[in-house]
């Protein structure tokens, strides 16, 4: 492989993490393409992350379906075609709509590639184990706010 370009082809992706009911596929962590990491969610209706923020910004673009965003003080019901973008340290959350979404997730100076994998190898699928899962989440930086307490470090 040329050392300036990266082609990765749909078979050479490695099986997709489980997060919490959402399927993660690494397409580029931060050590194979110069600290951008790339992935690709897709989720069943009513499924992603509770509110949360971390130390690294976030871009997403919706491929398929449709996505329900909220950041900061806005929420918004995002069709194919519309990025969002949410800077470090803003708390954001995202679920799937009805029939479910795709998107994609480009972040730069993150560890969300290692978040993601810590979830998949602690969280069995399932109804997770809440106090487990926000320690894998505090482990890694990122920060909880909902149901378990706003604030709670996850």
């Amino acid at each position: 492989m040329n050392q300036h370009v990266m082609i990765i082809s749909p078979g050479d992706y490695a099986p997709p993490l489980s997060v919490v009911g959402v399927d993660i596929s690494v397409l580029t962590s931060k050590h194979e393409a110069n600290g951008r990491e790339i992935t690709l969610q897709r989720g069943f209706e009513g499924m992603g992350p509770p509110p949360h923020y971390h130390d690294w910004d976030e871009s997403f673009y919706v491929l398929k379906g449709a996505v329900h965003f909220s950041a900061g003080d806005q929420s918004t019901h995002c069709e194919v075609g519309t990025l969002v973008h949410v800077l470090a340290g803003t708390v954001h959350a995202f679920h799937f709509a009805e029939g479910g979404g795709e998107m994609l997730e480009i972040t730069q100076r993150g560890r969300a590639v290692e978040v993601f994998r810590a979830v998949d190898e602690r969280i069995p699928p399932g109804p997770p184990d809440v106090p487990r899962l926000l320690d894998v989440l505090t482990q890694h930086g990122v920060t909880v706010h909902g149901p378990e307490g706003v604030g709670a470090r996850a």
